[in-house]
């Protein structure tokens, strides 16, 4: 996916304020922040939305979730909480086209999200 902004960011292209990085994942600082902790995990593989999500996808779409809750307990926002949101397509709010969860805390969060 050369056109993939997180692919970019990825593969070192465009830079970004990485926060966690092993072999399957990758975070980072979100640009728009929408809170004052607001980080984008990603799967290092292209996967451009949870519709495309195969069973094979699993371990890493499970993954995703662990590495939040490793930020989480580094960024010291675990006992006070934080929101973990999953777009899927653009009526919903996705405007990059690689599957990716926000991260966001630091503020009280209101129900619904808008």
């Amino acid at each position: 996916m050369t056109d993939c902004l997180f692919c970019k960011i990825r593969e070192r292209e465009i830079p970004a304020d990485i926060v966690f990085e092993d072999d399957d994942v990758l975070a980072f600082n979100d640009v728009n922040s929408q809170a004052p902790i607001h980080i984008l995990i990603i799967p290092k593989q292209h996967i451009s939305t949870v519709n495309d999500v195969d069973t094979g996808d699993e371990p890493i779409m499970g993954k995703l979730f662990s590495v939040a809750k490793t930020i989480a307990n580094q960024q010291g926002i675990s006992e006070d909480g934080y929101r973990l949101v999953v777009n899927c397509n653009e009526k919903a709010g996705q405007t990059v086209f690689h599957i990716h969860m926000h991260l966001l805390a630091g503020r009280a969060m209101t129900w619904p999200p808008g």
